[in-house]
């Protein structure tokens, strides 16, 4: 067999849990040995068998694969159209949930104030967070799974294992994060400078959202690939305690939502305030992704994709402002510029 290496571009990637995703789809094609997808660049190296194959063909398999993922590959750098259009229906959309988040808030029904963060709050960042392209490996890993479990004819019960396994996990390693937190003493200055890396974080991944603005995409942080590389390799073992253990290794996959929520817990200081942080917060992501598990819907591949996107985009910015304002009113930096 020879091997060699080719190097096409992928349409569609939106931050680094998109590389993952691609990488993992292209190995479905039994020919490619190994993939790296750069979401600087918009394209995945590949190397494996191709005789016979074109190049053009080699891109349209490989979209078949990831077309229910929302992405494309061609031999060529596709143009990216930015759709400015799209703002037109998302900034009212995006301005009345923010009106229902400020009306929820004066009711004291959820806490977007910096400070402590209401569980009913982590919970509605987590339905937040379970309708983002970020969330999407996640997505990705349950409908791969369910396809390995599928071919024995089993299709219920590795669903319920993960999804057991994903709230189980974001309980207890919360509640881990938040002892993290008590041990290390966090003062006003140090709860500060995590809001701030909260703060930026979630702005980042709101700029990423609006797909508008490719040089962000860069700056989003995520866990090491190689850890979420072995995640997803895992899917493919059938074993009855697989969608388990699958499910706790969520918690470690990169999501901009995921990694600021875990950031906020470490500032809790305490083991059952940090798991029943992460524990909503993941509680909010499952009737999400519960119907990815049982269904295969997606929104990445919806002919209203760029529109949701967006929406989500420009309210997940707004929180990071005004977590931003907040925090730096809280030491006196600036005067309070909300009285919620």
């Amino acid at each position: 067999m020879t091997t060699q290496k080719l190097t096409l571009y992928v349409k569609g990637m939106h931050c680094s849990a998109c590389t993952l995703l691609t990488e993992a789809d292209a190995l479905e094609l039994h020919y490619i040995k190994s993939a790296k997808s750069d979401i600087k660049k918009h394209t995945i190296v590949l190397e494996g068998d191709f005789s016979g194959k074109t190049p053009e063909i080699v891109a349209e398999n490989l979209t078949e694969v990831m077309r229910e993922h929302g992405y494309s590959v061609s031999v060529e750098k596709q143009s990216h159209t930015k759709n400015w259009s799209e703002f037109k229906i998302a900034i009212p959309v995006a301005l009345s949930a923010l009106t229902g988040f400020v009306f929820l808030q004066k009711a004291g029904l959820i806490n977007l104030v910096h400070g402590e963060l209401s569980y009913s709050t982590a919970f509605v960042i987590g339905i937040v967070a379970s309708l983002s392209s970020c969330m999407a490996v996640v997505g990705g890993l349950l409908l791969s799974m369910s396809a390995t479990f599928a071919k024995e004819g089993d299709r219920i019960k590795p669903q319920i294992l993960f999804h057991i396994g994903r709230l189980v996990s974001f309980f207890l390693l919360g509640g881990v994060i938040g002892v993290v937190g008590s041990v290390l003493t966090l003062n006003s200055f140090a709860t500060f400078v995590i809001t701030i890396v909260i703060s930026l974080v979630m702005f980042i991944l709101g700029i990423n959202l609006l797909d508008v603005f490719h040089w962000s995409r860069r700056l989003q942080p995520s866990m090491p690939k190689s850890l979420s590389r072995y995640v997803h390799g895992a899917t493919k073992i059938n074993h009855t305690l697989t969608p388990f253990v699958v499910g706790i290794a969520t918690f470690f996959l990169p999501c901009g939502f995921t990694q600021s929520m875990q950031i906020y817990t470490m500032s809790t200081g305490s083991f059952m305030s940090g798991a029943f942080t992460m524990g909503s917060f993941a509680l909010g992501t499952l009737p999400i992704l519960s119907v990815i598990s049982f269904s295969s819907v997606g929104i990445s591949n919806s002919k209203h994709a760029g529109v949701f996107f967006k929406t989500v985009g420009i309210i997940v910015i707004m929180f990071a402002l005004y977590n931003l304002v907040s925090g730096l009113a809280a030491i006196g930096i600036i005067q309070p510029l909300f009285s919620f």
